[in-house]
C-alpha cells in the first residue's frame, strides 16, 4: 500500500471511531473526544520535538502542562479586590530577594578559590538569606490567604483575555525548561529523566501547598471562556431558532457550538504547530538535531555545539506542553493542581508518540487521537464486555463480582496492551519516520 493511502487511512479510522461515538453514544462524548484529542496531540507533537528529533528523554511533562495550566489563572482571573495591598508587595519583595540571594551565591562561589571557606562562606549566605526571604513572605502569604479563603484566598490574575493565556502557557514552560535544561542536559539520558520527573513532582507541590498563588487543592473555577456561555446562547433568541430549524434542543445545540468552537480554536492551534514542526524538519536545523541524536560523538567532532542545540528543542518542546496545558484548563474552566497525575499528563503522552511513531510529527498527531481515544472508551467497552462474559453466572458469584470490579482496570490493562503489541510488531510506530 502507498504510504500516503496508508497514512490516510489510519486518520480516517480515528476519524471514523470518533464519528461511531457521536452515533451510538452521544455528540457532546464525540466532540469531548476530539477536543482533548487536538489538546493531546499538541503535547505530543511538543514531546515528539524533544524525543524523536533529539533524542531527549523528558519525562517531566506533566509540570511543563501545569504551568501552562497556571498562566490561564494568572492571566485571565480578575485581581483578588485588597489582596495586592494585604501582602502582595511583600511577596514580590520576598521573591526578588530570593533571587538575590541565589545571585550572590553563584557569585560568591565564582568568585571564591576553591576549598572549604567557599563552602562554609556559600552555606552561611543562603541560610541567612532562606531566613530572610521566610521573614518577608510568611506574613504576606498569611495577610492574602485571609481574605475570603472560602471563595478567593489567593492574589487573583490579571484579568485578560484568556487566548493570551496560551502563549503566556507556553513562555512559563519555556522558562522552566531553560532553568533545568542548563543544570541537567550535560547529564546521561538516565539522569535527564529523573531530574525532569523531580522538577515536575516540584511543580505541582508547589501549586498544592500555595493557596496564595493557585489556591492549592481548594482549585479555581470559574475561569473566562474564549467562547460564549451556553445560557447565554440559550437566552438568545436567534441562536434558539436557527437550533429549532435544525430539530435540536436549545440547550443540547449550546453545547454541541461552544464545544465545536473550542474544536476551531484547537485545531488552528495544531496546524499551526505542526507546520512549523514539519518546517524545522525539513531545515538544517532539524537535519542537525537528527544527526546529533543518532551520534552526538560524530556531530561534535564536525563543530557542533551538541548542549546548546538540545537546550534549543527542549525549551521549544516543552513550550508547546505548556501551551497545550493552558488550553486544557481553559476548555476545563477551572485549574485542579491535584488532577495533574504523571500516569494521565507524562505516561499517556508517551505512548502517544510511540504508538503514533516517534520522529514524524503526523504519527505523533495520530497517536493522540488514537490513544485518547481509546483512554475514554475502554473502561465502558469493558464494563460491557464483563456484563456479556458474566451473564450466565449468578448474582453475588465471587468469580463474576470480581470480573464486574476489574473492569475500572481495563484502560490501564488496554495501554500497556497496544504499547507491548506495537513495540513488537511494528516498533517504529503506526507512521513512522522517515
Amino acid at each position: 500500500m502507498n504510504t500516503t493511502v496508508k497514512n490516510v487511512s489510519l486518520f480516517a479510522i480515528v476519524g471514523v471511531l470518533i464519528l461511531l461515538t457521536g452515533f451510538l453514544q452521544s455528540w457532546n462524548a464525540a466532540i469531548l473526544i476530539l477536543n482533548m484529542g487536538l489538546i493531546s496531540a499538541i503535547m505530543a507533537l511538543g514531546v515528539n520535538l524533544q524525543w524523536g528529533f533529539a533524542g531527549l528523554f523528558n519525562i517531566g511533562i506533566m509540570g511543563f502542562v501545569a504551568l501552562g495550566g497556571l498562566a490561564t489563572v494568572l492571566v485571565s482571573m480578575p485581581p483578588t479586590e485588597g489582596a495586592f495591598a494585604a501582602g502582595g508587595v511583600r511577596v514580590v519583595l520576598a521573591m526578588v530577594m530570593g533571587a538575590a540571594t541565589i545571585t550572590a551565591a553563584v557569585l560568591l562561589y565564582r568568585a571564591m578559590a576553591k576549598g572549604w571557606p567557599r563552602t562554609v562562606a556559600m552555606i552561611a549566605l543562603l541560610v541567612v538569606g532562606f531566613f530572610i526571604y521566610r521573614a518577608v513572605l510568611d506574613p504576606g502569604v498569611a495577610a492574602i490567604e485571609a481574605i475570603d479563603p472560602a471563595a478567593t484566598g489567593y492574589l487573583g490574575g490579571l484579568g485578560l483575555p484568556v487566548l493570551l493565556a496560551w502563549p503566556v502557557g507556553g513562555v512559563f514552560a519555556a522558562g522552566a525548561a531553560w532553568l533545568i535544561g542548563k543544570t541537567a542536559l550535560g547529564l546521561r539520558s538516565d539522569y535527564l529523566a529523573i531530574a525532569t520527573l523531580g522538577i515536575a513532582e516540584i511543580i505541582i507541590a508547589v501549586m498544592k501547598n500555595e493557596d496564595w498563588l493557585s489556591r492549592g487543592v481548594k482549585n479555581v473555577i470559574g475561569i473566562p471562556r474564549p467562547v460564549p456561555y451556553e445560557i447565554d446562547l440559550q437566552g438568545d433568541s436567534g441562536f434558539v431558532e436557527r437550533a429549532a430549524g435544525l430539530g435540536l434542543d436549545p440547550v443540547m445545540a449550546s453545547t454541541l457550538y461552544v464545544k465545536l468552537l473550542y474544536a476551531g480554536l484547537f485545531l488552528a492551534v495544531l496546524l499551526v504547530l505542526l507546520w512549523m514542526a514539519q518546517k524545522s524538519l525539513a531545515s538544517p536545523w532539524g537535519r542537525m538535531l537528527r544527526a546529533i541524536r543518532d551520534n552526538e560523538v560524530a556531530a561534535e567532532a564536525m563543530g557542533k555545539d551538541v548542549k546548546r542545540r538540545h537546550l534549543q528543542v527542549f525549551i521549544l518542546g516543552s513550550a508547546i506542553c505548556g501551551i497545550a496545558g493552558a488550553m486544557m484548563t481553559t476548555l476545563d474552566s477551572q485549574l485542579t493542581p491535584s488532577a495533574y497525575q504523571p500516569l494521565r499528563f507524562t505516561f499517556l503522552i508517551w505512548v502517544m508518540v510511540i504508538v503514533g511513531g516517534s520522529g514524524n510529527n503526523f504519527g505523533a498527531v495520530l497517536g493522540g487521537f488514537l490513544i485518547w481515544f481509546l483512554w475514554v472508551q475502554v473502561e465502558p467497552m469493558g464494563r460491557l464486555l464483563m456484563d456479556i462474559i458474566t451473564a450466565g453466572m449468578t448474582d453475588g458469584y465471587w468469580l463474576k463480582t470480581h470480573m464486574l470490579d476489574s473492569a475500572a482496570h481495563m484502560r490501564l490493562f488496554t495501554m500497556g496492551l497496544v504499547l507491548l503489541l506495537v513495540l513488537r510488531f511494528n516498533p517504529r510506530g503506526l507512521i513512522p519516520e522517515k
